[in-house]
């Protein structure tokens, strides 16, 4: 499984974080949640962190899902 990249963060004046990915938002935590996004990310891999906190983390089956029968949406050939 290929490891995340592309991801970065800004902490904002105000005390949130904003999370980017290939310079698109992702996701914005304030609060709570962006008091402990900073305190996991001093300490660990921050992409792989990103991408668990944004939702885009990726289990590395997407390609075997896609190109399963059952995916293919009517095109499958029986017989």
């Amino acid at each position: 499984m290929p490891r995340p990249q592309g991801f970065s963060y800004e902490e904002r004046k105000d005390g949130s974080v904003v999370l980017t990915h290939h310079g698109r938002p992702a996701g914005v935590l304030r609060g709570a949640r962006a008091a402990t996004f900073l305190a996991e990310a001093a300490s660990g891999d921050v992409q792989l962190l990103m991408a668990r906190w944004t939702g885009a983390y990726r289990f590395g089956n997407e390609r075997q899902a896609r190109n399963h029968p059952r995916n293919q949406g009517g095109r499958t050939r029986r017989g």
